[in-house]
């Protein structure tokens, strides 16, 4: 028999279980394949004891309308940069990378399909360039991977942040508020500006288009000419002022190497406040709400054909390359096209021209 190995890493994301059914029920209609799957991604490889489980159409019955992944999933460390505690205390990384191919290999895998984002398919292209048959499958929430129109999990994010600002708009009406709402998007501000749009926010702030906070103020006072009104305002963690930078801190979690964004919302209200804006304001932070949940509809079916995609090209000997899609097909690029340009909102396009043309500041 002939085996795969599935693993899920970076954050969890709507749709994750709906890929992994996808590559088992594909998996399935060969008689001479099996699927596995490592728990916590890359962790359940190399670590003593090994996590790794076998998947059958039994294990992946109904998964594909619950959030989360049954493979676990982790932002830390990996088999280029596992943490290791030393004597003194201090913690270090190591490169398990050998190793870990070490392992695949006595345990007689064939291939390997990576389901994550931006980081995950690095991790990916250097570990088949050092002769792992690998297969990317796209998945973010943020939707900024340039070598496909739609990565799976960001349509529900947008569901849960158009819900969101639906409710909020009602509280702000009732007390003739400003509502401030935060929302995820570290570098691209998709999320917001579908967000903004499908809920007709007044002001969308993304990090594309640095805010002049006095353009916001002058935006906000127009709704209270008569004394009385409110307004919506949806911005992204990684929005920042002109001159400005963005909102984060170092993490100062063991193997987590990012950024840690969040309180920009917060920061805005103080802006808006220093500036003269003397109406009431409040705050909300979305957060990881946006990451939790069933998926809708078209995440589901979108991540079904990606496991589907990702096990045929398996099949095919298709290794190194990513499933994609665009122009409405499922297609494949390489792990190098897949990771070599962030998918920025275009300043340009005409979503943002839609949204300008349906009145919403961006603060510029």
């Amino acid at each position: 028999m002939k085996k795969v190995l599935v693993l899920t890493g970076g954050g969890d994301c709507p749709g994750l279980n709906a890929v992994i059914r996808g590559i088992v029920k594909r998996a399935h209609k060969e008689e001479d394949w099996e699927v596995y799957g490592s728990i916590e991604a890359y962790n359940g490889v190399l670590r003593e004891p090994q996590e790794i489980v076998h998947l059958d159409n039994k294990s992946i019955a109904g998964i594909h309308v619950k959030g989360g992944t049954i493979l676990k999933t982790t932002t830390k460390g990996g088999p280029f940069s596992w943490p290791v505690q030393k004597e003194d205390g201090t913690w270090d990384t190591v490169d398990r990378s050998d190793e870990m191919l070490e392992k695949l290999k006595d345990m007689g895998f064939d291939a390997v399909i990576s389901i994550g984002g931006d980081g995950s398919q690095r991790i990916s292209q250097l570990l088949f360039e050092k002769g792992l048959p690998i297969v990317g499958v796209p998945k973010t929430i943020d939707n900024d991977l340039s070598a496909t129109d739609y990565t799976f999990g960001f349509q529900t994010a947008v569901q849960e942040a158009s819900d969101a600002v639906d409710k909020l708009v009602t509280t702000a009406e009732s007390h003739h508020r400003v509502m401030i709402m935060e929302v995820m998007g570290r570098s691209a501000g998709w999320i917001a500006l579908h967000a903004a749009i499908a809920a007709g926010a007044e002001v969308c702030l993304i990090p594309e288009i640095p805010y002049d906070i006095m353009k916001i103020k002058e935006r906000l006072d127009n709704r209270y000419k008569q004394g009385r009104g409110f307004a919506n305002v949806v911005i992204a963690e990684g929005a920042m002022p002109k001159d400005g930078s963005i909102t984060a801190k170092m993490s100062d979690e063991i193997g987590y190497e990012n950024l840690r964004l969040g309180g920009v919302a917060y920061q805005l209200s103080a802006q808006l406040k220093a500036a003269g804006c003397d109406v009431d304001i409040r705050e909300m932070v979305l957060g990881h709400l946006q990451r939790g949940g069933s998926p809708v509809a078209f995440d589901r079916v979108l991540a079904t054909q990606y496991g589907v995609k990702a096990f045929e090209m398996v099949l095919n000997g298709d290794f190194g390359q990513m499933v994609a899609f665009k122009n409405n097909q499922i297609t494949q690029v390489s792990l190098i096209e897949a990771t070599k340009s962030y998918n920025y909102v275009d300043v340009d396009s005409y979503l943002i021209k839609t949204a300008r043309g349906v009145g919403i500041s961006f603060g510029d």
